[in-house]
């Protein structure tokens, strides 16, 4: 029996001393904690480049559309069809492609009118009179891409002189802008990356890696566009070309570069 009181007491001091162990180590653990997410050992620095291309644009868009009422769809779908057709041949015949010509949309709808009062008050027109139908109006909206754009104006007059009944949206661009917004990008980059080199060597440090990128992407600070408003003539004045003037697109790129230093 004695010697078991002597195993028990042993038992007991190992227990003892095994938990001190354990409490010290954990306390060591948790004062470790304070740095945890604060990275203490990385330090960075952030630049930016800004890239600019300036060009002159090659291709010009418009849209335009023909519209027709009637009582019966089936005429004015025949006489906007006609003008689109008519039109579309005067495109075609001045060397517009076939690719550069899309239907935007077709529509039909019932155009509704209230009817007059009967009796002496036949002429005053009553918002809560009856409803009935004054005609269907059918329309087609078609864009069209430019490829030689001293003919714009030529176009925007003809088009008028056919029937288009609504032109609008003549604007500028690039036919291989993303060419162009690359090419902005890589001199946003060099100069960020050079920005960069310059700060360490201010700072006596070493530029170790790249840790993260941003692109503000390419958008044209200037975007070319013509008015319209006088391409073609109304209540039977002679229709005029107008000068479309297309001026210079300036495409802006941005970026940012972080990097981590020694």
């Amino acid at each position: 029996m004695f010697e078991n009181q002597k195993v028990q007491r042993a038992s007991v001091w190992v227990l003892v001393l095994l938990a001190a162990f354990l409490a010290g180590k954990t306390l060591s653990e948790f004062s470790g904690l304070r740095y945890v997410g604060t990275n203490p050992g990385q330090s960075l620095i952030s630049v930016s480049g800004k890239g600019e291309v300036v060009a002159v644009p090659d291709i010009a868009t418009f849209s335009f559309s023909v519209e027709k009422e009637s009582l019966l769809v089936a005429d004015a779908q025949s006489e906007v069809a006609k003008r689109t057709n008519d039109i579309l041949a005067f495109l075609k015949k001045n060397g517009i492609a076939e690719k550069d010509i899309q239907t935007q949309g077709y529509n039909i709808y019932p155009r509704y009118e209230y009817a007059p009062k009967t009796g002496d008050e036949a002429s005053v027109y009553l918002p809560e009179g009856k409803r009935y139908l004054a005609a269907y109006v059918v329309s087609q909206s078609v864009s069209v891409k430019v490829r030689t754009l001293s003919d714009a104006g030529k176009f925007l007059s003809g088009i008028g002189e056919l029937g288009a009944t609504n032109i609008s949206g003549l604007s500028f661009d690039f036919d291989k802008r993303d060419e162009l917004v690359k090419e902005a990008r890589d001199k946003a980059i060099t100069e960020a990356r050079a920005e960069a080199a310059k700060l360490a060597k201010s700072l006596g440090v070493r530029l170790v890696r790249l840790v993260s990128y941003g692109d503000g992407g390419g958008y044209p600070v200037y975007y070319a566009k013509a008015d319209i408003s006088t391409a073609y003539g109304r209540g039977g004045g002679a229709a005029s070309v107008p000068e479309i003037p297309v001026g210079e697109d300036k495409i802006i790129s941005q970026v940012s570069l972080t990097y981590e230093i020694k």
